[in-house]
């Protein structure tokens, strides 16, 4: 075994000399191992060690005994120790986790804690060969995406340097013979021994086959896990750099996409694309699998041109036409508004300004967000839509629905009922801001005191960092 770890160390790059290393030690066999390889065996790296123990306070007497238990190890072998006790089903009940992801929190959080103090170099963490087995097809099982598939990364990092796994080219039997060969004691967890853990049906049931099919399987789902994040992190990266052709709009809660622009990119980029955005509205706390990835993909490839998807956590995909967009908010009908715009006056609604100034002349060149008009019209009012709206546009003989004016157009189903109305004095709609103008629009032969307006869509990208 010493060897092997050693190897691995070496490959790996793990540790270097005169490092600072914590160890979480909660008094197993694993643990234990790892703190007495790397305090003894290791004795060429002069390696200043650490032992942090948390009390997760979820077995009672059996938990201070565990810490208790460490603690004693640690004197008798003068190694530095710190121990932290933690509610974890409290913390579980305030947070609305489950209980390993509370106790991972709590734990992570203690390691962090005693790192800072430290300044240390490394966290060592007593995970093997038989545990990246296990997490591997747990995650394949129940449905990660990326570089969740590829089980745990040798290292990573965290706090104020690393967390590295030296054990991960071994396996558990490996472990368990050097704590014999050494004679160290450990403790035992019960719970390890029930069905009722998902991790403990695999341990039971489906290693044990697939050791008896290859003894060194451990061996073969460590180098498969090692590609898959290499192979993961270059297919981020690419990922990663389609971002600005892909997100329209975007803030914390918030993000906007355009389909076609996400459908233009291969099938593996898209997925990832999708992931980062995800990763990133859930801030890194990712509660979605590859089925809601491709449920999303399933969504954007439809012939239908609006549809949605509600997500974990309250999160919503809508789409609408080419567009989707995620948010956090909640989907209440808007707040209707009107307001009313004088000369040389500006209204701000949801989606943008509108501005009101006299001119001389007409101008050579306008846009659809510029209409030119009679000072007569005046004061106008700016309104949401209503109801069986109206309006002659342009040129058309009758008058058409502004709803229908909204789906010929494709206008985003989130910005209809917000989308400004502008009728003139006699209430009459003579403008959807941007889009068409009334036939009521048209000038007088006289062209007297004319007055230009212009609509300005406000443009929502803001910062932020995806990962």
């Amino acid at each position: 075994m010493l060897q092997d770890v050693d190897r691995f160390i070496e490959k790996h790059d793990l540790l270097g000399k005169r490092d600072t290393v914590v160890v979480g030690v909660s008094g197993g066999p694993d643990s234990i191992a790892l703190l007495h390889y790397l305090t003894n065996a290791l004795s060429d790296y002069q390696l200043s060690v650490i032992a942090a123990h948390m009390n997760h306070e979820l077995r009672g007497e059996e938990s201070l005994e565990d810490l208790a238990f460490v603690e004693r190890y640690c004197k008798q072998e003068g190694i530095t120790f710190e121990a932290s006790s933690e509610d974890v089903g409290r913390y579980k009940e305030v947070h609305q986790l489950s209980t390993q992801v509370a106790a991972r929190e709590c734990r992570y959080h203690f390691f962090e804690q005693v790192m800072e103090r430290y300044h240390a170099n490394a966290l060592a963490l007593a995970h093997h060969g038989d545990d990246q087995i296990e997490t591997m097809l747990m995650r394949q099982v129940h449905g990660s995406t990326g570089a969740g598939l590829a089980g745990m990364p040798v290292k990573r990092p965290f706090s104020t340097g690393m967390i590295i796994r030296p054990f991960l080219g071994i396996t558990k039997e490996q472990v368990l013979d050097y704590c014999d060969t050494h004679s160290l004691s450990y403790r035992i967890d019960p719970s390890n021994s029930s069905d009722r853990y998902v991790r403990n049906r695999f341990r039971h049931h489906v290693l044990p086959f697939l050791k008896e099919e290859n003894p060194s399987v451990h061996l073969r789902y460590q180098l498969y896990s090692e590609r898959l994040q290499s192979d993961e992190q270059y297919l981020m990266q690419q990922a990663s750099a389609h971002l600005e052709d892909v997100i329209v709009e975007q803030n914390d809660k918030f993000v906007k996409l355009d389909i076609k622009s996400l459908q233009s990119l291969p099938i593996p980029l898209q997925r990832r694309v999708i992931h980062l955005i995800l990763n990133y509205l859930y801030t890194g706390n990712a509660p979605f699998s590859s089925i809601h990835i491709e449920d999303l993909r399933l969504m954007f490839d439809s012939e239908h041109p609006s549809a949605s998807l509600n997500l974990p956590l309250e999160l919503r995909a809508v789409k609408s036409y080419t567009t989707c967009y995620f948010s956090f908010e909640t989907f209440l009908h808007p707040e209707p508004y009107e307001y009313h715009l004088s000369l040389r006056g500006s209204v701000e609604t949801p989606l943008g300004t509108i501005t009101a100034v006299p001119i001389d002349s007409i101008p050579p060149q306008l846009s659809p967000n510029d209409l030119i008009m009679e000072e007569v019209a005046f004061p106008l009012v700016v309104r949401s839509r209503h109801s069986g709206d109206r309006i002659q546009p342009k040129g058309m003989i009758g008058t058409k629905k502004v709803k229908d004016i909204f789906i010929d157009r494709k206008i985003d189903r989130s910005e209809r009922d917000v989308w400004p109305i502008v009728e003139d004095r006699m209430g009459h709609i003579i403008w959807v801001a941007g889009v068409t103008r009334s036939e009521k629009a048209t000038l007088s032969a006289k062209k007297n005191k004319l007055v230009h307006l212009h609509y300005a869509k406000k443009l929502h990208r803001l910062g932020g960092q995806y990962h």
